[in-house]
């Protein structure tokens, strides 16, 4: 049954253009085509990035941080309490006003207090900014290093300059070194990515975060298997060019140089709008759904591979309306960090109170002056 489903699975007429079979890819005559045994190597390259990433936060991060001041907020710890702990794991982070008043009943606490330990205990499994700092350093140098990388490996190759060379000769395209290092870094990096989301910084877009990253493996398995390999070259470093910049401004916020962040921010904005929302679609998935149609006949390998591309797209649109509603916040002078993030909560009531009889102390003070005057 096994073998019946893998011959199913990979049968030539899906992933290959029609006339084409797997056997027209093996090598010879001094060409080397993509395996995909070689995907395995994704692995131990993945679990070798999480221990450079572990190195790099220890000994280089954490430091930096130290000389740039970073510190994690003091947090007071919400009090053991059996009832209240059970509800937050197993109901919701936040009570509506019925449930806390419920608690009350059921803890004998009052009103005020129940909503205070609900506040520190959000604040317990929030990371602390030293962590947003390292994970945010972390991914600017890899991204930097990647796009560096891919520039040097696409520079000289002819459809990096005109895209209608992606199909020349297609699907017998030998393989470079270059692009099986490339790919194998950034499927590398993405496996990273997926197998570190349990003790990452958890963000308002988690779940399109998550669907990115599957989006992004299976784009590249697929392209590297049906040897869609020069195309999935040039979208990799398109996505690079901007994260380098995005991860580059949330470090310099969490080191409050806000200027510079500020000015990073504004640049990060006009290359994600020029590289996703018009050289990706305009260019890229124009690529892709076109050219190939001049050499052969559409099959499924060909829809897959531009369905998916599309997924991408609608999450480049989701972000776009997330960077706008914050240029907004950034032009009318209330943006504070990273939208997408979730955000400390006052964890105690005292400094609210000393903050409001201060005022009304201060307001009762400058009425009797001017009673006086």
């Amino acid at each position: 049954m096994l073998q019946t489903v893998g011959k199913w699975l990979w049968w030539d007429h899906l992933w290959l253009p029609r006339n084409v079979s797997w056997s027209d890819l093996e090598d010879s005559e001094g060409r080397v085509y993509a395996k995909g045994f070689h995907l395995y190597a994704a692995l131990p390259c993945a679990l070798g990035l999480l221990l450079v990433r572990y190195l790099f936060e220890r000994y280089l991060a954490i430091p930096l941080a130290n000389v740039w001041g970073i510190r994690d907020r003091i947090r007071l710890t919400a009090e053991p309490n059996l009832i209240l702990e059970m509800y937050f794991c197993t109901q919701a982070r936040a009570p509506s006003q019925a449930d806390v008043r419920s608690l009350c009943k059921k803890t004998s606490w009052p009103e005020r207090r129940v909503q205070v330990w609900f506040r520190r205990r959000r604040n317990q499994e929030r990371p602390g900014l030293r962590k947003r700092f390292c994970e945010a350093s972390w991914r600017c140098v890899f991204y930097f290093f990647a796009f560096v990388g891919g520039i040097l490996a696409l520079y000289d190759k002819p459809w990096f300059y005109n895209l209608k060379e992606v199909w020349a000769d297609f699907p017998k395209q030998s393989m470079l070194p270059s692009q099986y290092w490339y790919y194998l870094l950034e499927m590398g990096f993405y496996l990273s990515l997926l197998l570190s989301l349990s003790f990452d910084v958890k963000r308002k877009d988690f779940k399109e975060q998550v669907i990115h990253h599957i989006a992004t493996l299976t784009l590249l398995g697929f392209s590297w298997i049906s040897n869609y390999i020069r195309v999935g070259t040039l979208v990799m470093a398109i996505h690079d060019s901007a994260d380098i910049l995005l991860e580059g401004a949330k470090v310099f916020n969490y080191a409050k140089w806000h200027g510079t962040a500020n000015g990073i921010f504004v640049v990060f904005t006009v290359l994600f709008m020029v590289t996703r929302l018009v050289i990706f679609p305009f260019w890229v998935i124009h690529c892709t759904w076109v050219y190939p149609l001049e050499q052969f006949a559409p099959f499924f390998g060909y829809y897959f591979f531009n369905a998916m591309l599309l997924v991408l797209q609608i999450l480049h649109l989701y972000w776009a309306v997330l960077i706008l509603q914050m240029v907004c916040k950034f032009i009318f002078g209330k943006l504070e960090g990273d939208d997408r993030s979730d955000e400390e909560e006052d964890d105690d009531d005292s400094s609210k109170e000393r903050n409001h009889k201060l005022s009304h102390t201060n307001g009762a003070g400058a009425r009797g002056r001017a009673n006086g005057h």
